[in-house]
């Protein structure tokens, strides 16, 4: 449906699912994944195939170093991944779609730091979303050596010297959260061990400093909503976009 290349040349993978019977014909919610993944998480696949049963055209797709996108994987961070999602929508836009956007953990970020001053997200959706970006940096790879070491051991995700600075340099989301106005729906897990909840919550309560819309919704899950509770957030996503003009 869409080739999606970004503003540095390269292509993004992305997987179309269009509403059998869309309640917009015009719009589209985008689905963007978290650190170390790619779009075809199961749970952003049971997303999108959610979306477009419900009426909702879902797009997702995997960041430019990520998956099967083009990049180096170790220029990735959220700087870099706000630019892509931008060019994203650039390119949906100009086919005459307007959008919403969903994305989990580091991409929730991405997308807090997006809408905060692009206007053309209609609704922004974090799921599980990494709130203070220096914390995270510093809990989860205190003892790896930037551009010498792994992320979680793993040898395909170097961790980078960028990633780091970046991450570090943002510090946390909830400055610029506090000045969206587009509606806003959290889904977290309360089980979640890589975002607390207090984050979380944290992150509701600036939402709601600019008197938009805003619900937080926990679940009894961790941070990828495993087992039966996929289905719990897929559903709650497909409910509120219903009830949530664009």
């Amino acid at each position: 449906m869409f080739t999606l290349i970004n503003r540095h040349g390269q292509s993004l993978e992305s997987a179309w699912h269009p509403a059998s019977a869309p309640l917009d014909d015009k719009h589209v919610i985008l689905l963007g994944h978290g650190v170390t993944a790619n779009m075809n998480r199961p749970f952003l696949k049971a997303l999108a195939e959610s979306l477009a049963a419900a009426g909702f055209h879902a797009l997702r797709f995997s960041w430019s170093g990520n998956g099967g996108s083009g990049g180096d994987f170790r220029d990735s961070c959220i700087s870099r991944e706000v630019e892509d999602l931008r060019d994203v929508i650039d390119t949906v836009t100009a086919a005459g779609f307007s959008v919403s956007y969903a994305g989990h953990s580091m991409g929730g970020a991405v997308g807090v730091l997006a809408a905060a001053s692009d206007a053309r997200i209609r609704r922004l959706i974090c799921l599980a979303p990494m709130v203070e970006t220096a914390r995270f940096v510093e809990a989860e790879f205190a003892g790896v050596t930037p551009d010498a070491g792994l992320m979680w051991d793993e040898p395909s995700c170097p961790l980078s010297g960028v990633f780091v600075e970046d991450l570090k340099g943002i510090g946390s989301t909830l400055g610029k959260a506090a000045g969206i106005k587009q509606p806003v729906l959290i889904v977290h897990g309360v089980e979640d061990d890589l975002v607390p909840v207090s984050e979380v919550r944290a992150l509701e309560g600036a939402f709601r400093t600019t008197g938009g819309r805003v619900a937080l919704l926990e679940l009894p899950t961790d941070h990828v909503f495993s087992g039966e509770q996929t289905g719990a957030m897929t559903a709650a996503v497909a409910a509120w976009l219903a009830e949530t003009p664009a």
